[in-house]
């Protein structure tokens, strides 16, 4: 054979090689990464029935061929909802260079460190639809929200418990994290929209502080005679606070929540006897009933692919993130990577999810404004 015929021989084979390198990298799975605890009993359920929500929309999108002819996988990883662990494992998923993008975190505390270290755009990785209100957190560079703030949850209670002619109204607040701002936004949004509030509290979360400080916290409540509090607090300190107050002389006192409170827990912790008529700001869309076109497809999709997997807000608002991923993923093209799903991302705009919108854009990345608000019935289920 000839110099110019095996050069020749030696061009299709270059060529065929990198036909075969690129067909077999775009057989390769896409991969989208989410830290939330299984194994910790205070986030158990909702991190099952958020897995669950991104999970049956991969399917979907997979069952229909994938993204550019590549399946969809999502990576879990559990961090027993501890904030160190929850930052060791983010930057094991970052040195992962198969994982393009981070997705349905849930842990307040991990979610802090993360944005008080800047990890996300130190990295150029994108986090989307953490399950989180707290604007230091959503508005951390490469976050992508979904969920309201909190400010607009506290708008919402105030304004039905204006509503409602509850027009004395206590603010109960845990001591950490959005408890202390909140408490203050909470307290000038009450008096501006002419509620007059009798107490604003603080109560201890520390083990040895927790039990003394609560019983103080209920007592000023009790004698500053509202007609409703607003509870800005998660965990046990709200289930604590929602079954004293229910066994002291203030029992009839609206409670009103946001939506870190989670239902479950609260009925199990506190009583159903205690949890029974509180209200409960929701920052994810009603998922019961199909008045949205986003909850229709949400209700068909999970009974096609996951009936027996649970319909509520937690596993909708996985559904959602999923269905935000997807899209910036397809936006990003071939050959997709981490800087061009931020860059997708953040060149969005107003997102229309079927009735819900989210706006992201590369100077504020907003998620959906509303807020639905729900009562515990007398069966611990949630009343719209």
């Amino acid at each position: 054979m000839s110099a110019i015929g095996r050069m020749s021989q030696c061009a299709v084979t270059a060529i065929a090689l990198l036909a075969a390198a690129d067909y077999a990298a775009a057989q390769e799975e896409i991969v989208f990464a989410q830290i939330a605890s299984f194994s910790n009993p205070q986030s158990t359920t909702n991190a099952h029935d958020l897995n669950a929500g991104y999970r049956v929309y991969f399917d979907r999108v997979n069952a229909a061929g994938g993204v550019l002819g590549r399946k969809l996988r999502l990576l879990h990883k559990d961090d027993n909802l501890n904030a160190g662990k929850m930052v060791e494992l983010t930057n094991e998923l970052i040195a992962d260079p198969t994982v393009i993008a981070l997705v349905g975190y849930l842990n307040t505390a991990g979610l802090t460190e993360i944005a008080k270290q800047n990890i996300l755009a130190k990295s150029g990785i994108a986090l989307i639809a953490p399950t989180q209100g707290n604007k230091n957190i959503v508005g951390a560079e490469n976050v992508f929200p979904f969920r309201s703030g909190y400010t607009e949850e506290v708008e919402a209670l105030i304004n039905e418990s204006k509503s409602t002619q509850k027009p004395r109204v206590a603010i109960v607040y845990m001591n950490i994290a959005f408890g202390p701002p909140m408490a203050s936004f909470a307290d000038k949004a009450a008096r501006d929209s002419g509620l007059i509030v009798t107490a604003n509290l603080g109560y201890e979360v520390t083990p040895d502080k927790a039990k003394q400080s609560m019983e103080k916290t209920i007592d000023g409540v009790v004698q500053s005679q509202p007609d409703a509090v607003i509870l800005l607090g998660a965990g046990q300190g709200a289930f604590d606070f929602v079954k004293g107050l229910h066994e002291s002389a203030a029992a009839h006192t609206q409670i009103y929540g946001l939506s870190v409170v989670q239902l479950n827990d609260l009925v199990k912790m506190a009583g159903l006897d205690a949890a029974h008529g509180v209200v409960l700001a929701q920052a994810v869309p009603y998922p019961y009933s199909g008045t949205l076109p986003l909850t229709r497809e949400f209700i068909k999709v999970m009974k096609q692919y996951a009936p027996n997997e649970p319909v509520n807000f937690m596993s909708l608002e996985g559904y959602v993130g999923a269905k935000i991923a997807v899209d910036a993923l397809r936006r990003a093209g071939p050959n997709p990577n981490r800087q061009k799903m931020v860059a997708a991302l953040k060149s969005m705009g107003e997102f229309d999810l079927g009735g819900v919108s989210v706006n992201y854009t590369a100077k504020q990345r907003q998620g959906w404004r509303g807020v639905d608000l729900t009562i515990i019935g007398g069966t611990g289920k949630l009343i719209r």
